[in-house]
């Protein structure tokens, strides 16, 4: 069984933990932000996740919400059937764009936005735990897990997981376009924050909790990138020695097709350009002309050990289908463009108050509100 440390402190799950075998974490001065789209509406995989916050009983949750205004009350009235402090934060409402565009934060919408918005109204908490919707397999633990190493001296804690589903290999953006990617940087850069990215079992994974000091300090990646800017700002803040991996155990969720809106392919150039931004915020300068190429061979030469590990374990593996995503990632590897991340909440004039004024949802008034706008 794994018990290997790695540069940064790697939690194991070396027996199956249970609340009453997990040393207290402080859950009671814990914020939980959970994103959610109009998919997840009385999904089953989002009521498991908000039956299972139950449990934890954390100070507060925070619902960022994207979705049209006829969907939002029905939306408001289902979370307020779940017994947690749970306030909504509406991301499409029209005061709420209003005052971005006058603080001149305006522009593309996505996850990371959503997050980031969510993010200013618990800064008063001591510990911020993030994490998706969607996840089918979730537990009360990982909670627990990710709060461990917060409590005892790190400011910062990234879960990580195998993604083995359906006798088949997913984790497929992290597997065969950011780890090869980063290994093929750091051949050719031997810098801190290259061995950082690398460091992680998980990169891309989107659980995570953090004090709330380097909460407010994240620069935040409005869609895609927003793991890897992540990342970045965390190596900044709290480098090795304050930051931790935890094993949060079996992992299952919602696939994405490689191509299309919103596919694999879209979401490889949003991660790559959010890969160069930390890299180029820590001076390394990437040659993007030819790394496509050296990309290439790096992920070439991972497919051949996932084959072997797949046929180990018995199970399905299509190399040329993982080499067609190699290719169609290798094509979204473009220059760094324009930074369009949002400030640190430290750094802009925006208040978490005008944002709470314009899009938390803590009453009926609201609700009305929004119903006339639908």
């Amino acid at each position: 069984m794994d018990y290997v440390q790695e540069r940064v402190t790697t939690l194991h799950d070396l027996s199956p933990i249970t609340r009453s075998a997990t040393p207290p974490v402080p859950t009671d001065r814990t914020a939980v932000v959970v994103p959610m789209t109009e998919r997840e509406y009385a999904g089953l995989a989002a009521e498991r996740v908000l039956s299972e916050l139950e449990s934890v009983d954390p100070g507060t949750v925070v619902v960022p919400l994207r979705a049209a205004a006829d969907r939002v009350p029905a939306f408001v009235e289902w979370l307020s059937e779940f017994d947690l402090s749970l306030s909504v934060l509406w991301c499409d409402a029209p005061e709420l764009g209003d005052a971005l565009a006058e603080h001149g934060l305006d522009g593309e919408r996505g996850k990371g936005r959503d997050v980031w918005l969510a993010l200013g109204q618990v800064l008063d908490s001591e510990y911020v735990v993030v994490h998706d919707a969607d996840t089918k397999t979730y537990t009360e633990d990982y909670v627990y897990r990710l709060l461990y190493p917060l409590a005892h001296d790190h400011e910062f804690a990234k879960g990580y997981y195998a993604r083995v589903e359906n006798e088949r290999l997913y984790g497929r953006l992290f597997r065969l376009f950011y780890r090869p990617l980063v290994r093929t940087l750091a051949d050719a850069h031997a810098h801190p924050v290259v061995e950082y990215l690398g460091a992680f079992r998980y990169a891309l994974a989107g659980e995570f909790a953090a004090t709330s000091d380097l909460v407010s300090r994240l620069r935040v990646q409005r869609t895609w990138g927003l793991e890897v800017g992540t990342l970045g700002d965390a190596f900044a803040v709290a480098g090795f020695d304050g930051s931790a991996q935890v094993d949060l155990g079996a992992y299952e969720h919602d696939h994405r097709a490689v191509g299309g809106p919103t596919g694999l392919t879209d979401m490889s150039a949003g991660v790559g350009s959010a890969l160069f931004r930390v890299l180029a915020d820590h001076g390394v300068d990437v040659d993007v002309e030819t790394l496509p190429g050296r990309y290439r061979e790096a992920a070439a030469a991972h497919v051949r050990q996932y084959a072997t590990d797949a046929g180990f374990n018995g199970l399905d593996y299509d190399r040329e289908s993982e080499l067609d995503q190699v290719a169609r990632y290798a094509d979204a590897i473009e220059p760094l463009g324009e930074d369009t991340r949002l400030p640190a909440w430290t750094e802009t004039s925006l208040r978490p108050s005008t944002v709470r004024d314009a899009a938390v949802l803590d009453s009926s008034a609201d609700l009305d509100r929004v119903e006339g706008l639908a």
